[in-house]
């Protein structure tokens, strides 16, 4: 079975014949993890795809909370990817050096938290892109002043930390961990200090390298192998989700995954466990489900 949603995913075959489609904008949403002590935006300057620009979700965020890379207001969006040359018409290609999962994912969602339409992922990412032979630049691109209006957001995709303690309480939907086994059991250590190890109560464990083909450039799974996946894992598809992780990223995995072959019942919890597991009051659980 193929995906319901094609359009939602490229090829880097079909990229390296859209080189400078003045209708098509590439952005680089490459992101590491602390612990990970690489610089993404350096790794831009030195090598992306041609005329991709950097979308930095660290910088494109709330500036005003204490949190990472938290979505910002729609005016701080509008202003950022108009920078950016993109307009709410804009053909959007997302990757990173991580297969897209990070924070390629994360950069589709978030367009899609404010109404994009047009947006895709490019399959396997940078490091795909690479093996086979495409070319790359360390040329910055020329982008022109664009004007972006959100014209139709959809606050559905995104769950608050308020909505995560209700859900604890009412069940109404299923909470899925994208973190890996030991994060979420508590035996690993977080790789941001001073947070609290284990999960939130009642949560599906399913790290989101369990999506991606691992030996093979971090591409998605096909639909057939996602749609297993979930099923074996106990989670269904047709009814609401919350997705987390650490800090909001490598839960859009999740919700791109299930968007790519037909669903729209997933919600990013955007705070994740960086904002969950740094509370004193917050009920946590640990090992396995």
């Amino acid at each position: 079975m193929s995906y319901a949603r094609p359009e939602a995913i490229v090829e880097p075959a079909w990229l390296s014949k859209h080189l400078g489609d003045p209708n098509i904008v590439i952005i680089d949403a490459s992101f590491h993890l602390p612990t990970a002590n690489r610089d993404p935006k350096e790794e831009y300057v030195s090598s992306h795809i041609p005329g991709a620009t950097f979308f930095d979700i660290n910088e494109i965020a709330d500036q005003k909370v204490d949190l990472p890379h938290m979505l910002p207001n729609p005016d701080d969006f509008e202003s950022k990817v108009g920078e950016l040359g993109i307009s709410e018409n804009t053909h959007v290609i997302c990757y990173d050096t991580n297969g897209s999962a990070m924070a390629g994912m994360r950069a589709f969602w978030t367009f899609k938290v404010f109404g994009h339409k047009n947006i895709a992922v490019l399959n396997g990412g940078f490091n795909k892109w690479t093996k086979l032979g495409y070319p790359v630049s360390n040329e910055f691109p020329k982008t022109k002043l664009a004007n972006y209006t959100c014209s139709q957001p959809n606050p559905a995709l995104v769950t608050s930390f308020e909505e995560v303690k209700e859900n604890v309480k009412k069940k109404n939907r299923q909470f899925v961990d994208a973190r890996t086994a030991g994060r979420f059991c508590g035996t690993e250590p977080e790789p941001r200090a001073g947070l609290k190890g284990g999960h939130v109560p009642d949560s599906k464990n399913l790290a989101f390298q369990e999506m991606l083909q691992t030996d093979n450039y971090m591409e998605l799974k096909s639909a057939n192998d996602l749609r297993k996946l979930f099923m074996e894992r106990g989670i269904d598809p047709s009814q609401p989700i919350i997705s987390s992780c650490g800090s909001g990223v490598t839960a859009a995995v999740l919700y791109f995954s299930l968007f790519l072959i037909g669903y729209d019942t997933v919600s990013v919890y955007d705070g994740s466990w960086t904002e969950w597991g740094s509370k004193e009051d917050t009920p946590v659980a640990k090992g396995p489900e």
